[in-house]
């Protein structure tokens, strides 16, 4: 009998980081929840692109559903969606985020600008997190016997840590998930939930576009060890690894998909 293909839910799955790890989930047999908040065509074409890598004779599905993380009333649907779509979540990939509109001065950048921010890039996170872990823990005894126990991961970025002053309402938010990664950890250890950050560095896609003459001259200087742009692959890979278990004995990890740029050089 084929073994039910386990679900993963991705929110801000249609484009870019998003969508190159729904891809690469699928590749590898995962069902996946494609959430997407406003681009409708860029979820389909990430629905297109996941059947396209199904291996052969999987009978991994795959859904889109509408949602603003930043809204109460839309996690909760999002979540309700997933449930009666699949019956069950293994893995949530808070991955939705935004950049400023404008990139401003941090003594210029406004309060508008911060509230956006903040609210799709941490507060969406954050209560999505919660919601999916209490429904988890409510139900811990349903899996604490099975080799899959569910998992989240918290994309964040580089500029968690490295501060850029003219997009610094991006940085705070940045800064917030590596908490809300620790914290999850903590709560939910118990539970056999386990945690990560993912942590991308100079990623190529359509949120770089605007400054990829400025990053491929950093990258040519020595910005990275690895001198390189990072893919959405590169980033879907790293979470592959922990959702099929390859960190079992880890929470609360942060795994750099960002070329070497981590690393302290004399």
């Amino acid at each position: 009998m084929q073994e039910t293909p386990p679900v993963a839910l991705i929110t801000g799955a249609s484009r870019g980081i998003g969508r190159g790890i729904a891809v690469e989930l699928a590749r590898h047999g995962w069902s996946v929840a494609i959430n997407y908040a406003g681009n409708q065509e860029a979820a389909r074409e990430c629905h297109r692109l996941c059947a396209q890598a199904r291996p052969s004779g999987s009978s991994a599905s795959f859904e889109i559903i509408q949602a603003d993380v930043s809204q109460t009333g839309d996690r909760a649907r999002l979540l309700d969606s997933v449930l009666k779509r699949f019956g069950w979540v293994h893995l949530l990939v808070n991955n939705a985020g935004v950049a400023p509109a404008v990139r401003a001065d941090l003594l210029e950048s406004s309060e508008e600008s911060f509230d956006r921010l903040l609210a799709i890039n941490l507060k969406g996170p954050y209560f999505l997190t919660q919601m999916v872990a209490k429904f988890w823990a409510s139900r811990a005894a349903e899996f604490q016997s099975s080799p899959r126990k569910p998992k989240i991961v918290i994309v964040s970025s580089v500029s968690a840590y490295a501060p850029s002053p003219n997009r610094g309402e991006y940085c705070v938010s940045k800064a917030g998930l590596s908490m809300i990664t620790k914290l999850f950890a903590v709560r939910l250890a118990k539970f056999g939930i386990l945690v990560y950050e993912v942590r991308p560095g100079v990623i190529a896609t359509e949120m770089t576009e605007p400054v990829k003459e400025k990053y491929d001259r950093l990258i040519a200087e020595g910005l990275t060890p690895i001198e390189r742009w990072g893919t959405p692959t590169d980033v879907g890979q790293a979470v592959v690894a922990i959702a099929e278990g390859r960190l079992g004995f880890s929470t609360g990890e942060v795994i750099n998909v960002d070329g070497g740029f981590h690393l302290r050089r004399l």
